[in-house]
């Protein structure tokens, strides 16, 4: 599916950006802000399913997911497809495209989105002007890269079951830090081909593991996603913990 998308002129000004708000991001200064303003050069609205960037092509702009649910892809020639993250509210997503000429991987939507968008070629001014949101940005690569080994090792050494108790309680903790969970009723909106191609596992495989998580009483799904119901013992079962430093940087 082709990029379904509307642009439009600033709707949300930084200094009232509604990530703002949240717990996990740092404060930004009076200054950031202001510079900020200028970097940003509007918005785009996406639809659920949407291409947001393909991977081979090339986008004069980077991107800040300011609401919604995405994911990060590849494909070999056959169609097969590797989901390699998720991407939520505060991610920053073309910055590939940006150092590298053009994308390596794709982004598609898995709900209707808002994205902040801003000038790729202003970048390096950040750079000299604005050393701290330079850092921020080093700071939100390394972190996609240590997201990037977690997946290696549940692809490589985590059983099924532990794969996948991993992926939803990671998910399920960012996505509740960014206020994605707002309610109890709230559901993290993939599907079984979702998880099939983010852990590597065959669809018939996925479906009996989702079923052992069920059946230990930690989710629910059903045809909108999967509804967690144990976060708590999902991370025991993974053997995994909740980041203790809870504030991040965003652009």
């Amino acid at each position: 599916m082709t990029v379904q998308a509307t642009y439009a002129e600033r709707t949300y000004l930084c200094e009232t950006c509604p990530l703002m708000v949240r717990k996990i991001f740092r404060n930004l200064s009076e200054e950031e802000l202001a510079f900020m303003s200028r970097f940003k050069r509007g918005e785009l609205t996406i639809d659920r399913g949407a291409t947001v960037l393909a991977e081979g092509t090339k986008n004069p702009h980077l991107y800040t997911v300011l609401f919604g649910w995405g994911f990060r892809y590849k494909l070999l020639p056959d169609g097969r497809r590797q989901i390699v993250n998720y991407v939520m509210p505060g991610d920053l997503i073309g910055l590939q495209g940006s150092l590298m000429g053009e994308m390596q991987h794709s982004v598609e939507a898995l709900s209707p989105m808002v994205l902040c968008m801003f000038e790729r070629s202003k970048m390096l001014t950040l750079f000299h002007d604005h050393p701290e949101l330079a850092y921020d940005v080093t700071w939100i690569a390394s972190r996609e890269e240590c997201m990037l080994d977690e997946n290696l090792l549940s692809v490589g050494r985590r059983t099924a079951l532990e794969r996948l108790a991993y992926l939803i309680a990671f998910v399920f903790e960012r996505a509740t830090d960014v206020g994605l969970m707002k309610e109890k009723a709230s559901v993290i909106p993939i599907t079984q081909q979702h998880v099939a191609d983010t852990l590597g596992l065959s669809l018939v495989h996925t479906n009996k593991t989702i079923r052992k998580l069920a059946n230990l009483g930690l989710i629910s799904w059903s045809e909108k996603g999967c509804k967690v119901l144990d976060p708590e013992k999902l991370q025991e079962l993974a053997h995994w913990e909740a980041d203790s430093d809870k504030v991040r940087p965003f652009i």
